[in-house]
């Protein structure tokens, strides 16, 4: 009788597009910014650590390190934070994906910052999907080839607030991209 009633609730789900991304769910993401701070701030911030998630992982010290290098407070008045938990290529790409469609709004200027393994995944990902994501609105990246909680600097930060200020969505697809 239940699987009676289970299929048809998971066939209508696929047909009308209402397949769920495992970025749904709050546990998969060390920083997900509330949506209703879209208002306050003109940019986002796509964050990724340098150490991937894995089942052996303490994702409460993940969680810690990610909010503070790159926490609410250092963004605070610049920019909303989104810190997924990922453990790969698949992963990345769905939570960016889930962005776009939940957060960017089709306009809002973002950047991304990565460090270590993470920052070597999200440079790859963004040199093979430069000209959308420059369309999209990317006006900065920022990436180190280690995990270093000195990354992210003040300097770092006034950046990304002023490429926010400057940018406007029809211009942000001239912006140089990284070498």
């Amino acid at each position: 009788m239940r699987l009676a009633t289970i299929v048809p609730v998971l066939l209508i789900s696929a047909l009308c597009g209402c397949a769920s991304s495992p970025y749904d769910k709050l546990e998969n993401w060390l920083i997900r910014e509330d949506p209703i701070r879209p208002f306050t701030v003109q940019a986002d911030v796509i964050y990724l650590q340098g150490h991937f998630y894995t089942k052996s992982a303490d994702v409460l010290q993940l969680h810690a390190y990610a909010n503070s290098e790159v926490g609410r407070e250092r963004f605070k008045g610049v920019a909303r934070v989104f810190s997924p938990l990922v453990a790969n290529r698949d992963d990345l790409e769905l939570a960016i994906k889930w962005y776009f469609k939940y957060h960017h709004e089709g306009h809002r200027s973002f950047a991304f910052i990565g460090e270590g393994e993470g920052g070597r995944l999200l440079r790859e990902y963004e040199l093979d999907n430069a000209k959308s994501l420059r369309k999209k609105g990317l006006i900065a990246s920022y990436y180190t080839d280690t995990a270093d909680d000195q990354f992210v600097t003040d300097d770092m930060v006034r950046e990304i607030k002023e490429a926010a200020a400057r940018a406007h969505y029809h211009d942000v697809w001239n912006r140089e991209m990284p070498e």
